[in-house]
């Protein structure tokens, strides 16, 4: 097994979405459709601009996600205030009900995860992944700054 840090991150992501996956199984719920029932969870009547930019999604994949989503009955789009350029999703009784489900596989797959380290361990880990995250970030936006002075 590779040790470099690319490797491991997606070495992990690739587990918690197959193990959230295979524990989902029996909701039919696909990949893509968990991050969005969670994050509609704190966020019920986002935009899709607002969900493809919080799920780190592309807004045509996103689109293919909640149609299917909403063929499901796990949301609806409604139209706020008359703007047809701009729909609001929000989470229907039954989105509500897998979003709880989602939410306890995860606390799952996080215990599972989490065996053996202790909190102060954890703790420390979390605030190294924080910094990680903001580096990250902080890249990606001066790769976007210095793309857009090229196109000027």
């Amino acid at each position: 097994m590779d040790d470099s840090l690319h490797y491991l991150i997606m070495a992990n992501q690739m587990l918690v979405q197959r193990g959230l996956l295979e524990r989902l199984k029996e909701t039919g719920l696909t990949i893509g459709q968990p991050k969005v029932l969670d994050y509609l969870k704190e966020h019920d009547g986002s935009n899709q601009k607002e969900i493809a930019r919080a799920c780190f999604l592309e807004a045509g994949s996103l689109t293919s996600i909640l149609n299917r989503m909403e063929e499901k009955g796990l949301v609806e789009r409604r139209m706020l205030n008359g703007n047809r350029r701009s729909f609001h999703v929000f989470l229907t009784e039954n989105g509500k009900k897998n979003q709880e489900l989602v939410e306890e596989m995860f606390a799952e797959i996080e215990k599972d995860a989490l065996d053996g380290i202790s909190s102060e361990e954890f703790e420390t880990f979390m605030e190294v992944y924080r910094k990680i995250y903001g580096n990250l970030l902080q890249a990606e936006r001066k790769t976007e700054k210095e793309g857009k002075m090229k196109n000027e």
